[in-house]
């Protein structure tokens, strides 16, 4: 007698799951928007910003040889997080997952550990967020200056329309950072890490931010 083709429950279940999780990968997390569109730039020899790859993408970059993934998404129970850390164990790319803010002042700690991550991290590698535009903007401005010792004009560069950053909107705030430690340094020299660890304090760059903005 045929066996019955019919799912069991389970099944039928983990494929409702797996349709729900595509769904919302592709059009909740806007995947579908960056099968074309990459945002994919060299930064610095070796490194690179992107927006979130899909896994056509991570293997292109296996083949290119970039050896790291640094995620500036954090780990949320999301599908875009378990499809990348799939994507990159099965290529062989080490996932370095870290969490950076696009609308608002980073915490010290997140920064640091950012920082931290440059100095170890094995290079090539690709760090990106969702879009490519605000957290990787920010991310690879502090790379420049922190690993490159570029001025503050060439890292302000990583943070603008080029990439589909936009100043005017809440992502200024990214801005405002670099223009309060370009500020901190007029005042005398001193390093990016520096005045992250001793100086560095988000709820002055947002109520900075704010009072120039004209808001409470």
């Amino acid at each position: 007698m045929p066996q019955s083709t019919t799912p069991t429950p389970d099944a039928a279940e983990a494929a409702r799951i797996a349709r729900r999780d595509r769904f919302h990968y592709l059009f909740v997390d806007h995947a579908v928007l960056r099968y074309l569109w990459h945002n994919f730039h060299e930064i610095a020899p070796g490194v690179y910003r992107s927006n979130h790859p899909n896994h056509a993408r991570f293997a292109k970059y296996k083949a290119m040889g970039i050896k790291t993934i640094l995620n500036l998404r954090g780990e949320p129970k999301a599908p875009h997080h378990r499809y990348e850390k799939a994507s990159c164990k099965e290529l062989g790319l080490t996932l370095v997952s870290t969490s950076m803010w696009a609308r608002k002042a980073a915490p010290r700690a997140a920064l640091l550990t950012l920082l931290d991550h440059f100095k170890t991290i094995e290079k090539p590698f690709v760090m990106h967020c969702k879009s490519g535009a605000d957290r990787a903007g920010i991310a690879s401005a502090f790379y420049l200056l922190a690993e490159e010792g570029a001025d503050i004009a060439t890292a302000r560069r990583m943070l603008s329309f080029r990439y589909l950053h936009i100043k005017a909107s809440a992502t200024g705030v990214l801005d405002h950072t670099l223009d309060m430690f370009e500020a901190r340094q007029a005042q005398g020299a001193i390093g990016l890490r520096d005045w992250i660890a001793n100086e560095y304090d988000p709820e002055v760059v947002t109520q900075s931010w704010k009072a120039k903005r004209g808001k409470s």
